[in-house]
């Protein structure tokens, strides 16, 4: 008794630091008084108590309920941002009253003689009690969260807030007209959080009208008071009644087929459209929240998760030197290899601050636990590729360096040559001499029957690497991929600058179409294909089904919320097809493990071959004329071919309907 004593002073001492409701505990006191009124006095029942019973038991109840609700925090909860688990603390904390009353009256009854009332008695009026505490918290809460208005529905709940905590919230009124109104769609658990999300936030600038789903048993019912409405092709008509100026998505893993056709209906239908999701390739430890379509959505497929176990096993424990490590690329790659627990990575780069950035941006994330260094040169540079070699000893060397401007190769052969072509010739003498175990090297689809400079010297890098892989100590291996969103010179930052700018969208040609991926499943495909590589592949992702650029630039200006923005055509650039190839001809193919990946069955050049082709190009670029180098890039690459040739001969075939072709099938002709 003495050390229960000395707790009850403790935890009244501590009770004068708690910052009580008291206001609620007058309330709480108030809801007992009168359930033992009604149940002892007005409704005594078979046994009837004494005035001195019913004061006893109201006295012995009291401290049992107060002391077991103080000790459960209950007075410590803000009970207008009370959750369930706050309900069902309260729940527990009074049911350990409900016994503790019981087994006192009981033992007092024994050890006094007072009056003890019944078992039933003592659990309806523990019941009812618990009832009244519970609605009056809930009625509080939701007087709180829903009188946000002026209505007079409105006013009434504001006149509660002044009944229970003595005033108003003046400040949690607001006026819906100057909110954004938004449609939900998907009235299941990710959109009504959303929901209750908008609706708990006075600051918000979001109020939702209405949920749109396409559960008929959900329909034509109400979900926190906002109405479900069905799915259907006619629903901006209904969505002007609920004066909704937004679409917000709200569905996960809702299936990209679908996705397009609603995104188009309200798009068409002039509704700005966001989602509410994780950022795309980033759910894990993030959280879901209200943005705007990012451009890989644009796409309307899932993003493809390529690397797996295997993956990670292989570059686990290695060096690597990733060439170009700070590009668009290069970084990712740089990031993908430090989940693998790598022994090393070399970020090697000739631009400074690209490679800075996606060090320090690793250094933040792993700390030291991932050994990362910097070596600033050319690949062309032969003297600094052997201080890098010979220092670090790699044993896995990825070849992302490259220049990659389609336009700005055209003007510039004898660069494009001696980067992209000379110095891949370099990496590979750098491996045979300094025991690397493998060789990957980063192509393009615009090495597929190239029209252009660029593409022609990536065709040219394949053949060398596939040369190598005849003769050479390391395993050797190449791999192909389309158009990457978002990377340093593609459509995308275009078309976004543009309409910042307020227009026009500049297009080269409105019939063009291009096969897209993200950095992600760029950098995820070579990895995964370097570890599956024996010697000498070269690797290609399936990638799908092509995109007009027409369609994505509509997209975006849809997204922008911009109107009136002009896209206008300018002509093909010097170089430019209407078309990628199709990269995945099951015919000409050979399946891998990953049924998303294909090898191309190509026969390489002998190392003779390879270096009399490379020594006619070294002729062709002492001359110091860019045309000159062209026209020897044709004679070495076979398959480079000019823009006209190929253009022309797409054209043709879509003239003719010749619905094997895929001009037909890529929508330039009806």
């Amino acid at each position: 008794m003495f050390f229960a004593y000395l707790q009850l002073k403790g935890e009244l001492g501590i009770m004068k630091k708690i910052n009580i409701k008291w206001q609620l505990v007058a309330y709480d006191i108030f809801i007992l008084a009168l359930v033992d009124f009604l149940l002892l006095f007005v409704y005594r029942g078979n046994v009837k108590l004494s005035f001195s019973g019913i004061l006893t038991h109201a006295v012995i109840s009291f401290i049992c309920i107060f002391i077991s609700r103080l000790l459960g925090n209950i007075y410590k909860q803000i009970w207008r941002y009370g959750g369930v688990q706050c309900y069902i603390r309260l729940l527990i904390v009074d049911g350990i009253a409900f016994v503790s009353t019981f087994i006192t009256e009981k033992a007092l009854a024994l050890f006094i003689s007072i009056e003890a009332i019944t078992f039933s008695r003592l659990l309806s009026i523990a019941s009812i009690n618990l009832l009244g505490a519970l609605a009056i918290r809930l009625v509080y809460r939701y007087a709180y969260k829903c009188g946000n208005n002026r209505s007079a529905y409105g006013r009434f709940l504001n006149a509660l807030l002044r009944v229970f905590s003595g005033a108003a919230n003046e400040h949690n009124i607001t006026d819906d007209s100057n909110k954004i109104k938004i449609a939900i769609i998907g009235a299941g658990r990710v959109g009504v959080t959303l929901a209750e999300e908008l609706l708990a936030n006075e600051n918000s600038s979001y109020i939702p009208r209405c949920f749109i789903d396409s559960s008929k048993e959900k329909a034509g019912r109400d979900i926190h008071g906002i109405p479900v409405l069905l799915e259907s092709a006619d629903m901006a008509e209904k969505l002007k009644r609920h004066e909704v100026q937004e679409i917000v998505f709200a569905i996960p893993n809702l299936d990209e087929k679908t996705k397009k056709v609603l995104f188009e209906r309200y798009s068409n239908a002039g509704y700005k459209i966001k989602v509410y999701d994780y950022p795309v390739m980033q759910s894990v430890g993030k959280r879901r929240y209200l943005r705007e379509f990012d451009i890989e959505e644009l796409l309307f497929r899932k993003p493809v998760i390529i690397s797996d176990l295997k993956t990670n096993s292989y570059y686990n424990g290695k060096v690597i030197l990733i060439t170009g490590g700070g590009g668009s690329i290069g970084s990712e790659l740089c990031r993908q290899l430090a989940k693998m627990q790598p022994k090393e990575i070399i970020i090697l780069d000739i631009y400074e601050n690209g490679a800075y950035d996606v060090q320090q941006e690793l250094k933040i994330a792993y700390g030291n636990s991932l050994d990362i260094s910097i070596e600033i040169c050319s690949i062309t540079n032969k003297k600094a590729m052997m201080r890098v070699f010979d220092k670090y000893r790699p044993q896995i060397v990825i070849n992302a360096a490259a220049h990659k401007h389609v336009p700005l190769m055209e003007y510039n052969c004898i660069e494009a040559v001696e980067n992209n072509v000379f110095g891949t010739k370099i990496l590979v003498e750098m491996c045979e001499e300094y025991d690397v175990e493998r060789f990957m090297m980063v192509s393009t689809d615009k090495a597929v029957n190239p029209t252009n400079v660029m593409g022609a010297t990536k065709r040219m890098c394949e053949m060398i690497v596939q040369s190598a892989s005849t003769w050479g100590k390391a395993k050797y291996s190449s791999t192909r991929f389309g158009n990457v969103l978002g990377s340093a010179g593609s459509v995308i930052p275009l078309f976004k600058k543009q309409i910042a700018n307020g227009g026009p969208i500049t297009l080269t040609d409105k019939r063009i179409i291009r096969y897209f991926m993200t950095i992600p499943e760029a950098a995820q495909l070579v990895l995964q294909s370097g570890a599956l590589a024996n010697d000498g592949e070269l690797f290609v992702l399936d990638m799908g089904q092509p995109v007009k650029i027409l369609d994505l630039a509509k997209n975006m200006i849809r997204l922008s919320g911009a109107k009136d923005i002009e896209i206008i055509e300018t002509g093909l650039r010097p170089g430019e097809k209407l078309y990628e190839e199709i990269l995945i001809k099951t015919d000409d193919y050979d399946k891998t493990e990953n049924e998303l990946i294909y090898i191309v069955r190509d026969t390489p050049y002998s190392k003779g071959e390879i270096n009399h082709c490379l020594n006619i190009l070294k002729d062709a670029c002492e001359t110091g004329d860019d045309e000159t180098v062209r026209q020897t890039l044709r004679i070495v690459v076979p398959t480079y071919k000019t823009p006209e040739e190929v253009n022309g001969a797409v054209l043709r075939q879509a003239k003719n309907k010749d619905i094997g072709k895929c001009a037909v099938a890529y929508g330039f002709v009806n």
